[in-house]
């Protein structure tokens, strides 16, 4: 059994509206990339997030997060890269790619996964990813876990959650 959440019609809807610099005026300190940083490159993050009903590390029946597949969209909405996982790996058309340390996280409202700040690994390849300090996922939309049953009835069920995010990309000045 798959679960598809939100539609793609309506996240599309929203890509270029919520592409702004605002996001990055009004997050919060704990996902702020530290003085010394300049932006590199900003992108819409649309795709999906997968979730399978198992048993959590608590030995619970849990939604678990197994990975997202999303396309990293320029403000015009070319795709210029892709994020997929697991590993977290960032990596643009010209086939360069990170991976990183999860700094912090900060909440953003109910449905939708948490901001972040991640400390990037040094690229693999040359390109727009090489020299990438830290990203930053703001201006998040959607992505939780769904909230239907998940029991022993539906183990091993898989959910498909759409989401939206911008990711900023940071290098060292």
């Amino acid at each position: 059994m798959t679960i598809h959440h939100l539609t793609w019609a309506t996240l599309a809807a929203t890509l270029i509206a919520s592409f702004s610099h605002a996001a990055l005026a009004e997050m919060p300190a704990d996902v702020q990339v530290p003085d010394g940083n300049t932006v590199a490159l900003e992108t819409v993050g649309v795709g999906a997030i997968t979730y399978m009903c198992e048993m959590n590390d608590e030995d619970t029946m849990a939604w678990v997060f197994k990975g997202p597949h999303a396309a990293l969209n320029d403000s015009d909405g070319s795709q210029v890269g892709s994020y997929y996982g697991p590993p977290a790996t960032w990596e643009a058309l010209d086939g360069s790619k990170i991976t990183g340390t999860q700094l912090a996280t900060a909440a953003n409202g109910d449905g939708n996964i948490p901001l972040q700040l991640v400390e990037a690994n040094p690229a693999e390849g040359e390109g727009a990813m090489s020299g990438v300090s830290y990203i930053q996922r703001l201006n998040t939309q959607g992505g939780v876990a769904p909230d239907v049953a998940c029991d022993m009835d539906h183990n091993g069920a898989t959910a498909v959650v759409i989401y939206q995010a911008d990711y900023i990309f940071w290098t060292a000045e």
